[in-house]
């Protein structure tokens, strides 16, 4: 598999002196309004901002170590296949999405073939920010739209 070349980034103290700017300016403000939206966009920095790597186990067990921007994406198709199983694993449910695919059970190689199942589980840290996001978008969208009702 070809590696992607990595581009110049961003470093990321520089996302988090914006938000920290932003944090500061909703307190002094005291406005809910601002403090909403840094928690949005937070939320939105987290699913597809974020510079990371992809981190799906590999077949013989080891991560993936391809750069990707954001939790949510991978750095190939057919990872991004797996992320998106264990997306909705996390969620408790089966992905309905999922294209069928022949299993590879690594017969006549000496190689260890991880299952899918197993390697379509996410990190503990990527699974405790995606829980945290989703929980802030949820709770922005109620905030947001009971202030107008």
């Amino acid at each position: 598999m070809r590696r992607r070349r990595r581009r110049r980034r961003e470093p990321a103290f520089a996302w988090w002196i914006l938000f920290g700017a932003l944090g500061a300016v909703a307190w002094l403000i005291q406005s809910w309004r601002v403090a909403l939206l840094l928690l949005l966009f937070w939320c939105l920095y987290e699913f597809c901002l974020v510079p990371t790597m992809c981190r799906i186990t590999t077949r013989q067990g080891l991560w993936c170590v391809d750069p990707v921007r954001g939790r949510l994406f991978a750095c190939t198709p057919a990872h991004q296949q797996v992320k998106n199983d264990a997306l909705w694993r996390l969620i408790g449910m089966r992905n309905p999405f999922r294209k069928s695919q022949s299993p590879d059970t690594g017969q006549g190689t000496s190689v260890l073939v991880v299952s899918p199942a197993v390697r379509a589980r996410l990190d503990q840290t990527d699974r405790a920010v995606l829980v945290l996001a989703a929980c802030g978008t949820l709770v922005a969208a109620v905030w947001a739209v009971s202030d107008y009702l």
